[in-house]
């Protein structure tokens, strides 16, 4: 049940220390904030340095700093190619593969291909691809994205809104609980919501991981996407129509299908060991100590590389700077809160590490937290702010997922705004920021994003590119408006004794309630 609502101390907007943290983090000297860089090395310096003059206490112990240890993975073999049957691709071009197994070559010999449809294992929707096959040790090939998107039936999974079935991230690790050695997802542009460009890029490049006790090897050994016209040929090939079997896969009781071929591929990598941080610092609760809400945004972003012969740096101000100094922002305004309106509950305000790269700080954090879970009362993650005029609006990302919703609509109501579902739910955003590592942990969370939203030209033109650079005319009306609102929030969690629930039926809830949450 929600408690009453509270009324918010007025927040003040420090807007010269907003500009100048942003102006920072966000300059040609800091290189990009590449996890594992010099960049880093002065990211994590400077946030360690503001937080202990806002007068916050360290949130690891006695450090601000919390070791993430991670690998840089290299593939090495540019020449890699993938048989399937008496076909063979090329790396790039046809296919992508990669793994997050801490090995130096991984063997695909003689693998029998299986097509699994979506590769989902949801019982709260009555669906299994898996039943009744055993992929151990198989090569599977799998749709992307989820029969809702596929079939737009809001009464198959939620319809056009991606679910987590839906995300790739899954797709390896259900083929892994499967115990599959190798994955390779159909990439189509728009059940994807992104080109082959992309996928070429994350799968031919370094990447990092976090690093567990057995070297990832619980992990799926190859990590793969094929081209649509490849799976084309690969089915045809098996006398199967590939784009008349993708429409049976996406109704219920679908059975997977051996294709009656075997993978063939050997992928070599250059592994480097590492340790990369979050930050993060604490305000003690008057109250209830114990009871933790966490505020955060990553810090990190792309670095620099070298394109058609000179140096690019990106500095990613709006992606995720902006984020950022509004968290240290908040900081500030709730550290000097006193008497009545100084916070009950402790409240955490962190940066994470690798966002960008795998939501990989924020997956150590949920997995090693500094409190229990069941001590952590929500999360709420900033991706990128509004940098411009104010809007009517608060965009909302899920819907019907938590209790915190309705925070987010009583705080607007405050405002004089409105809440706006996503615009593009088919893109699984919800699934792609730091607060859905806690999520899956059962923590309850809140993503507030405004990247490309208010500013047309943003995404084409800056995102993930070496433009999005700080911008000294910028209004920051956006930003006052937003931090207004996610302060009123933090305010009435502070202050009350709920524990925002889980409103529909998913493993993030049966997660909370092994918390008793």
């Amino acid at each position: 049940m929600l408690a009453p609502m509270l009324s918010a101390a007025p927040y003040q907007f420090n807007e010269s220390a907003y500009r100048q943290d942003v102006k920072t983090l966000a300059s040609d000297q800091f290189e990009g904030r590449a996890p594992l860089s010099k960049g880093e090395l002065l990211t994590v310096t400077y946030l360690e340095k503001t937080m202990k003059e806002i007068g916050l206490a360290p949130a690891f112990g006695k450090s601000y700093l919390q070791k993430v240890p991670m690998a840089k993975i290299t593939p090495t073999n540019p020449d890699m190619q993938l048989r399937i049957g008496d076909m063979t691709f090329k790396l790039a071009d046809d296919f992508i593969a990669r793994t997050e197994q801490i090995t130096k070559q991984v063997d695909v010999k003689d693998s029998e291909v299986v097509f699994v449809g979506y590769g989902i294992n949801a019982p709260e929707y009555g669906w299994n691809d898996y039943a009744g096959i055993d992929v151990k040790g198989k090569t599977v090939i799998v749709l992307v994205n989820d029969p809702g998107f596929a079939t737009q039936d809001p009464n198959v999974f939620k319809g056009n809104a991606m679910t987590y079935y839906g995300r790739w991230t899954y797709k390896y690790e259900e083929a892994a609980r499967q115990g599959a050695k190798a994955v390779f997802i159909v990439h189509e542009t728009a059940p994807a919501a992104y080109g082959w460009n992309v996928v070429r890029a994350g799968g031919t490049s370094t990447r990092y991981t976090l690093v567990d006790k057995n070297d990832n090897m619980s992990k799926v050994g190859i990590m793969g996407w094929i081209q649509h016209d490849v799976a084309q040929k690969v089915f045809a090939k098996a006398g199967i129509d590939f784009d008349q079997i993708k429409h049976t896969a996406e109704k219920p009781g679908f059975k997977a299908m051996p294709l009656h071929m075997t993978a063939n591929l050997t992928l070599k990598n250059h592994i480097e060991r590492a340790e990369s941080h979050n930050v993060a610092g604490l305000l003690r609760g008057t109250k209830y100590p114990d009871e933790w809400i966490v505020m955060q945004a990553h810090w990190d972003h792309l670095g620099k590389e070298m394109v058609d012969g000179k140096e690019v740096i990106y500095n990613g101000a709006v992606d995720n700077a902006s984020g950022v100094a509004g968290v240290l922002d908040l900081a500030r305004n709730f550290k000097a809160l006193a008497g009545e309106d100084a916070p009950e509950r402790s409240v955490l305000f962190a940066s994470f590490t690798a966002e960008e790269t795998g939501l990989i700080g924020a997956q150590y954090f949920a997995e090693n937290p500094p409190v229990p879970t069941k001590q952590i009362v929500s999360l709420l993650n900033i991706d990128g702010m509004n940098m411009g005029q104010g809007v009517d609006y608060i965009l909302r990302y899920g819907d019907g997922v938590s209790e915190l919703e309705k925070y987010m609509a009583d705080a607007a109501k405050k405002q004089g705004r409105h809440v706006n579902p996503d615009p593009r739910p088919q893109n699984g955003l919800m699934f792609r920021s730091d607060h859905f590592a806690l999520a899956k942990e059962g923590v309850p969370g809140l993503l507030f994003m405004s990247l490309g939203d208010t500013d047309p030209d943003y995404i084409p033109h800056k995102y993930h590119q070496g433009a999005d650079d700080y911008e000294a005319g910028w209004k920051l009306e956006g930003v006052h408006q937003d931090l207004d609102l996610i302060s009123d929030v933090i305010y009435k969690l502070s202050h009350n004794r709920d524990w925002p629930k889980w409103l529909e039926e998913s493993d993030f809830k049966k997660r909370r309630a092994q918390d008793g949450r």
